[in-house]
């Protein structure tokens, strides 16, 4: 099968399209703006310019291609600062790369969204009836690429998969990815480089994580799904792991002390009064009923996240 990613030199398709060479037979193309050199799996993809203006070029970047993981798009912080932009991109830029694969036969696309269509901060019961009621422009951005995927599907022109996915981490295939405003890398980096960890948003909020390991098994499962397994296409993917922001400083500090024998000094916000623990259950029995299953890999992952950091910001 031939896939194309796109933001394939991406925090989150970087190490999709690493994952899919080193583990799978596919033939893997990127699509990205960016021009990198000195990574060494990118011999084994076709790397092709991806220009959103032009729908011409967007359909010869889908030639060929059996299968599209559209996991480009704009960055929770960026919508925020310019959220027509922000729709353009996540919304428009998915309508008409759907449109050129259509047009060009592909099979199948995977959009990578986001769990933070249905609120911010995600607490309860989360499944993929939940409402989505969040109006921050990273979330509407993200819910309008969703609806045009899922349309599609709806209307049997393609077979469309919306991915909703959870908080990710890991070490990016590139030093080149825009990935330290995430917490679990911000709190690596800042960690190696000053010994301290400042926990910016309150310390007990809960989140749900998921290694891109767990990330990248979870999309090489939906793209073997038969169809008849997809039924509207939706899936919830996280990592049924629902620490809170303290708690993950907390296992960064220890296991960066481990590995490197710095100690680590972590600083946190003072909790408001009244200020009460929400708990979260994102839930993604509907992927797992398909036959998906996690593996338990966060030391793993957390490790090779402290020894790319130690390696690249490290003193």
């Amino acid at each position: 099968m031939k896939i194309l990613i796109t933001g394939g030199l991406g925090y989150l398709g970087g190490r999709l399209a690493k994952y899919l060479v080193n583990n799978t037979s596919h033939t893997v193309r990127i699509g990205t703006r960016k021009n990198i050199t000195g990574v060494e799996w990118l011999s084994q993809v076709e790397v092709v310019n991806t220009l959103w203006s032009s729908n011409i070029e967007l359909e010869k970047i889908c030639c060929d291609v059996d299968l599209v993981i559209h996991a480009s798009g704009m960055n929770a912080v960026d919508c925020s600062k310019d959220p027509s932009l922000a729709l353009k991109v996540n919304g428009d830029a998915t309508a008409r790369l759907l449109k050129s694969s259509i047009k060009q036969g592909v099979k199948r696309i995977i959009y990578i969204s986001t769990a933070h269509v249905y609120d911010s901060p995600l607490a309860g019961k989360v499944t993929e009836q939940s409402s989505t009621k969040n109006l921050h422009p990273y979330a509407t951005s993200h819910k309008a690429g969703e609806n045009h995927v899922r349309l599609a599907h709806s209307k049997g022109e393609i077979e469309g998969i919306v991915v909703r996915l959870s908080n990710s981490f890991g070490p990016p295939s590139s030093l080149n990815a825009n990935c330290w405003h995430l917490a679990t890398n911000d709190f690596c980096k800042q960690g190696i480089e000053s010994k301290n960890i400042i926990v910016k948003t309150s310390e007990i909020e809960t989140r749900d994580f998921i290694s891109i390991t767990n990330v990248c098994r979870a999309i090489e499962h939906l793209i073997k799904l038969p169809l008849n397994r997809l039924s509207d296409g939706l899936f919830n993917i996280g990592g049924e792991w629902s620490p809170t922001i303290l708690e993950i400083a907390n296992i960064l500090s220890k296991r960066i002390y481990l590995l490197t024998d710095k100690k680590i000094n972590i600083k946190s916000q003072k909790l408001e009064q009244n200020s009460k623990l929400l708990a979260l259950d994102f839930d993604i029995k509907k992927i797992k009923l398909t036959g998906f299953e996690l593996i338990n890999d966060r030391n793993n992952e957390f490790d090779d996240l402290i020894r790319f950091c130690h390696k690249n910001f490290g003193v």
